[in-house]
This record gives structure tokens, sequence and C-alpha cells, in this order.
């Protein structure tokens, strides 16, 4: 009898659904960014923050191992297929995303699914892409508060992302996606 792993077909095609979906919204976002980076780039860090989605809805809908970084990647590719031109940003931000998701799934040993872990990832993310991304924007070239409101947007938008993927993941459990088949 063939034993089951974890990243069954069930489990990555579902990842893939999620994928398309949040990869077509991340090359919007990619989109918007640029004249919103122009025009207006404190608001830079609200439009980022959707790039958590990815992971934050395949973990609250399937409780997995890997299904973050599986998820983020797969986002990437469709990304990537409809903005070319950013398919580095995109692959980079799947592995690095992804990846701080399943490293604080996995100090908790994927056992721990309430709602504060999720925002202690979304945490985490803001503040590494507000320091590596200000940092690439020189925002010491901002007044003192627009530096704030920037950093603020950065810490605050992946956690508003998160509680809108954990609604979006409950809903898909409670509609039944991420039904297990029971053995005979």
């Amino acid at each position: 009898m063939p034993t089951s792993s974890a990243l069954s077909t069930r489990v990555l095609l579902t990842c893939a659904a999620i994928g398309v979906a949040t990869g077509i919204l991340s090359a919007t976002a990619g989109y918007l960014s640029v004249p919103i980076s122009a025009a207006i780039p404190v608001l830079y860090g609200l439009i980022l923050g959707a790039q958590v989605l990815p992971g934050v809805i395949a973990q609250e809908l399937l409780r997995l191992p890997w299904v973050a970084l599986m998820t983020h990647l797969m986002g990437a590719l469709v990304s990537s297929a409809l903005a070319p031109q950013w398919t580095g940003r995109f692959l980079g931000a799947a592995i690095l995303i992804g990846g701080i998701q399943e490293g604080v799934a996995a100090i908790t040993r994927y056992r721990r699914w309430e709602p504060w872990r999720f925002v202690v990832s979304a945490l985490l993310i803001g503040a590494v892409l507000a320091a590596t991304i200000g940092l690439a924007a020189d925002v010491g070239r901002f007044e003192p508060w627009a530096q704030l409101v920037y950093v603020g947007f950065f810490l605050v938008s992946p956690v508003a992302w998160t509680l809108v993927g954990l609604a979006i993941g409950a809903a898909l459990r409670r509609a039944g996606v991420a039904r297990t088949r029971t053995p005979r």
C-alpha cells in the first residue's frame, strides 16, 4: 500500500490554484507600484504587503509544511508570465516571504495556526522589507515624518493583507476545499 505524501497531488493542485489567483494580483500590484513609487513613494509599502497572501491562504487552508513556499513559487511563475520584466523580483519575494512564513511555522512545529502566529510572520516580513527596500530606495532622503509613514506602511500592510488572507483561507476551509480523504 503506498504511503501518502504531505505534498500530495491534491495539495499541489490547491497550492497551484491559490498561486494563480495571487500571482495575477501580484502582477497587478507590480504594475501599480511603478506609478505609485514615482508619484507617492511613501505608499509603496501598502502595495507590497499584498505579497504575503499566497502563503497565508495556503497555510490557513491546508495547515501543512511547505505549502507557503510552494504557493509563493507558483504565484511567482504566474506573475512572471504576466510581467516578465520583474521575474527576478517575483522569485526573490517568493523565496523571502514564503521562507519567512515557513520558518515561523516550523518554529511552532507546524502545530500553531492561531492568527497571532500569522501576524508575527507578517511583522517580520514587513520589517525585513522595510529595511532592505528602505536602503535601496534611500528613504533617508525623505522628511522624518515621511520616513515614519514609509516604515509604518511596510509594517501595517502585511498585517492587514494577512488578515485578508486568513479570512479567505477560513472561507475556503468552510467551503470544503481542504477536505481530506478518509481511509477505507
